[in-house]
């Protein structure tokens, strides 16, 4: 399966905003690529203040980078994104502002040669009552972020990706506790005490699904080390 993991920034939220970063990451049977796609974007209109103050761009600094108009680049993304399945979080917007620009060019909407995964909506269904924003998700599965100081699509898009192979990774947290209302409890176990014929017990081999998940969270893992030790010779 060809994933891509999407954000996009825009001049603001409503009718009539435009996309002025795209940043997408190219996943493939689960495993980051090294492929990408980014750019900048001449929205042709004026960036709303609470926009730039989330993103820190400015029309001023778009022209500095002699970013192209949508037109000169919605061949090229398309091209990359299609017949891939858009992982985004919270999707409804970043699709509609995607819609609204290949609209305007008379080309086809997103979903006509791309499928679509919400994180939002996934994160909601896991963690009901909890909150579900990129940074909650990243503190709750343990992701640094802390050189996000400002959304930036691509740097956005590669967290989310860290973000989504965690949630559909299976067990992440491999500690074994025992909690206790008192902290000065020890519980200890006597194994010796255990009876065990090493011939009956059965052998539960993992899934393919389970060994999948597992190779998700050793990727997860070697991109943030220098290596996974189960993986060296």
């Amino acid at each position: 399966m060809r994933q891509i993991v999407l954000d996009t920034e825009t001049t603001g939220i409503g009718e009539g905003h435009r996309i002025i970063e795209i940043g997408c990451v190219e996943l493939v049977k689960r495993k980051l690529t090294g492929r990408h796609f980014h750019v900048y974007v001449n929205p042709q209109r004026a960036i709303d203040a609470e926009a730039a103050e989330v993103h820190g761009m400015t029309n001023e600094w778009l022209e500095e980078q002699g970013a192209p108009v949508f037109s000169q680049i919605a061949d090229d993304f398309r091209t990359f994104i299609s017949g891939a399945e858009l992982v985004i979080h919270n999707a409804p917007f970043d699709i509609g502002m995607m819609d609204a620009e290949f609209r305007r060019l008379n080309m086809s909407p997103t979903r006509e040669f791309c499928s679509v995964l919400d994180t939002l909506v996934m994160a909601r269904q896991m963690h009901p009552g909890a909150r579900a924003s990129l940074d909650a998700l990243c503190k709750r599965y343990g992701i640094d972020n802390s050189h996000r100081e400002l959304h930036g699509a691509l740097l956005d898009a590669e967290i989310l990706s860290d973000v989504y192979l965690m949630m559909t990774g299976g067990q992440t947290d491999l500690a074994l506790a025992v909690e206790d209302d008192n902290k000065d409890d020890e519980v200890e176990l006597d194994l010796g005490a255990v009876d065990i014929d090493a011939a009956t017990l059965p052998v539960i081999r993992a899934t393919a699904a389970e060994v999948a998940a597992h190779d998700a969270f050793l990727d997860v893992i070697d991109k943030k080390s220098e290596g996974v030790l189960w993986r060296q010779n």
